[in-house]
């Protein structure tokens, strides 16, 4: 799936209106309802790349589905700005071919009509296989020849924007740049007498919007330059938009595209689905068990490939054609595991999500499938809902919450949901922590045997998944080899990976040798800085006077740790090392935590950080800006004094060494909370 936004001066289009052969650009005339702004006067004083004299950015809504039309005349200022005169139009030929109303430059009196000289021409189809998308798009590329600064470029196409799966309903935004180029610019909705539909703009929007009959005109001439509230929420990002949509609420799309899903996991009689899921059945006892195997073998026995053709972009593939084809995209593997998951007599339904991480506020919007990327499958299993994600590595089972950060979902079900909330808690365990074991007991002077320990959870675990499961140890080895030895790392000896599944973490461990940098201070005094010991202070959170102070500031979610282990050089007495204090605090809804300890000639020290809130009010950002400058950003500093008569390390609190506990366990002692476990 992807998103379908109409995106303010886009030259690379969707899709076009069949005027000719479907795999060649036509040339035709602009659509009635496509009208063309009168072009702004170039000012004397006219500075930067280009000036738009104009740009008409229409939709209209008829009964053949969503026109898009773009339209330019742009006064080229500078020389980086000649790149405008590659253009490049993608279509899918299942849907016609592409129009385009004009190509022209004008310099001084002369107008050049670039097509009576100049092609059109289709350089590649499928370009993106790469990227695992099959989606029937070609690209057509025209090079205007001669552009020169100074001259205009007019460039107008129209195209037709047609998914089957929408039936007579559709959704989309228009908006305004932010930060446009000087110049006019012209948006406008229409549509047809019986298309009318629901109409959301921002108050930026409304103060412009004319209304006349069936459409809607907005028009701005040197736009200002607007910047939404630093640091805030991703709902109040949206900014100069007019969002659009013929669904009624969030339940009709849910009614809408349920029997797309219901008709796809419907398997024949003699599929071999059935087969697969008698097999998973004979062999798996429990319910869980038997999604855990279903989901592996759509994930693992049916790659991955985005599948667009014929203006599948929101419909699924069949089961039955996935299974036999062995490839799918996130639709056609959900429908796939919706199949066997039905044969096997568990509850199962498909569920939108946008997995970009701009969801927040949702629930603001008019409802729309287009804001959706991805779906998945949520299960309810002995009673306890779980989400399965089919498109994922095979490593990833079913999970209490989505492994995607997704705020809001949309469950497709025959009687119709609304959008749900994905309640959020600050995470229990660290997303990443690093291990670090430092064996010194040679002496300060010698190479210290180090032992290195990443433990990776989510999708970053998921990525390490990906990158280490095909390698051999050799390459392994040899890989860290190259590209890690030289700074802190004398020898690499042995690079250990694996995947954990019951705790959904990648555990990469190095071991070998490597030069302490301890720094050689007067009187035989040492110190040196532990690996992951300090902490950079937190920025103000400041906005602009022009916005609202009442706006909250996000903080984004994460949680990492980092635990080290210093084995002191052999001969030195627990009196002469100190380090530095250790701190619990708390700013911007972020915990910062540190706690040293001296056990067993070793010190252990424990660094973590923690997103426990959010969103901060304004008062409390207010509040903690003032708190910054005390705040304590030393590095986890150790220190020998031979002269040292009291030792003075921690303050009590019990830090685990790195090799004296499971650290992929969800109690980790990476928090105060957690220490005082």
């Amino acid at each position: 799936m992807r998103s379908a936004l109409f995106v303010a001066a886009a030259v690379v289009l969707a899709c076009g209106e069949a005027n000719a052969q479907n795999d060649r650009v036509g040339l035709v005339s602009r659509p009635a309802w496509a009208t063309a702004s009168e072009p702004l006067p170039v000012p004397a004083d006219a500075a930067g790349a280009v000036f738009i004299r104009r740009q008409d950015m229409l939709i209209h809504l008829g009964r053949d589905g969503q026109q898009q039309h773009l339209g330019y005349r742009i006064k080229i200022l500078h020389a980086n700005a000649l790149q405008l005169g590659n253009l490049a139009v993608t279509w899918n030929p299942a849907a016609g071919a592409p129009t385009v109303h004009a190509v022209r430059v004008y310099r001084g009196d002369e107008t050049i009509e670039v097509l009576k000289s100049t092609k059109f021409e289709v350089l590649r189809r499928e370009d993106q296989l790469e990227a695992a998308r099959l989606d029937g798009m070609l690209t057509a590329v025209l090079r205007v020849p001669d552009l020169r600064v100074g001259d205009e470029l007019e460039f107008e196409t129209t195209t037709l924007a047609r998914d089957p799966s929408l039936g007579d309903n559709d959704a989309g935004v228009l908006f305004l740049a932010p930060a446009p180029s000087p110049g006019r610019y012209h948006l406008g909705l229409s549509w047809d007498g019986t298309r009318q539909p629901k109409l959301k703009l921002t108050p930026d929007m409304a103060a412009a919007a004319v209304r006349t009959g069936n459409s809607l005109d907005l028009r701005f001439d040197n736009p200002a330059t607007i910047t939404p509230p630093k640091d805030a929420p991703a709902r109040y990002q949206w900014l100069r938009t007019v969002e659009f949509s013929d669904f009624a609420n969030w339940p009709a799309i849910s009614r809408h595209f349920a029997p797309l899903y219901a008709r796809a996991a419907k398997v024949a009689p003699t599929s071999p689905i059935r087969q697969e899921a008698a097999r998973i059945a004979a062999a798996n006892a429990t319910p869980m068990d038997r999604a855990r195997a279903a989901l592996k073998l759509v994930q693992q026995d049916v790659r991955y490939i985005y599948v667009g053709l014929n203006g599948g972009n929101l419909t699924p593939a069949s089961a039955d054609e996935t299974w036999q084809r062995r490839y799918g995209d996130c639709k056609g593997k959900t429908a796939l595991l919706l199949a066997l998951l039905n044969e096997l007599g568990i509850e199962a339904e498909p569920v939108l999500v946008n997995t970009a991480g701009v969801d927040d506020g949702f629930d603001q919007r008019l409802p729309s499938p287009r804001l959706f990327d991805h779906v998945l499958v949520r299960a309810k299993i002995a009673g306890q809902n779980y989400w399965l994600d089919g498109t994922l590595p095979p490593v990833a089972t079913p999970t209490i919450k989505p492994v995607f950060p997704v705020e809001w979902v949309l469950p497709l079900t025959s009687q119709g949901q609304s959008i749900e909330p994905i309640a959020w808690a600050a995470a229990e365990v660290p997303d990443e922590l690093s291990l670090y074991e430092i064996d010194a007991r040679s002496g300060f002077d010698k190479p210290a045997r180090i032992t290195s320990t990443t433990i990776a959870r989510g999708i970053d675990g998921l990525q390490a998944y990906i990158q280490f499961s095909a390698a051999t140890p050799t390459q392994m080895l040899e890989a860290f080899r190259q590209n890690a030895i030289g700074d802190t790392w004398q020898t690499i000896d042995d690079v250990k990976w694996r995947y954990d599944e019951k705790t959904a973490a990648s555990i990469l461990t190095i071991t070998g040798t490597g030069t302490m940098d301890w720094d050689d201070d007067k009187d035989g005094a040492r110190s040196m800085s532990l690996p992951g010991g300090g902490f950079s202070p937190p920025e103000k959170r400041v906005r602009a006077a022009e916005h609202d102070a009442s706006i909250p500031y996000y903080a984004k979610p994460n949680f990492s740790c980092d635990v080290t282990t210093v084995r002191l050089p052999s001969g030195t007495k627990p009196q002469h090392w100190s380090s530095k204090p250790g701190f619990d605090t708390r700013l911007f809804g972020r915990n910062y935590y540190r706690a040293f300890d001296m056990r067993d000639d070793t010190i252990r020290m424990v660094r973590g950080s923690r997103t426990e809130l959010r969103e901060i009010d304004a008062a409390t950002a207010k509040r903690d800006n003032a708190r910054i400058a005390a705040f304590d950003n030393s590095m986890g500093w150790i220190f020998y004094d031979p002269q040292g008569t009291k030792a003075s390390v921690g303050t009590g609190t019990l830090v685990p060494a790195t090799y004296e506990r499971d650290w992929t366990a969800r109690d980790v002692p990476c928090t105060a909370a957690t220490a005082a476990r």
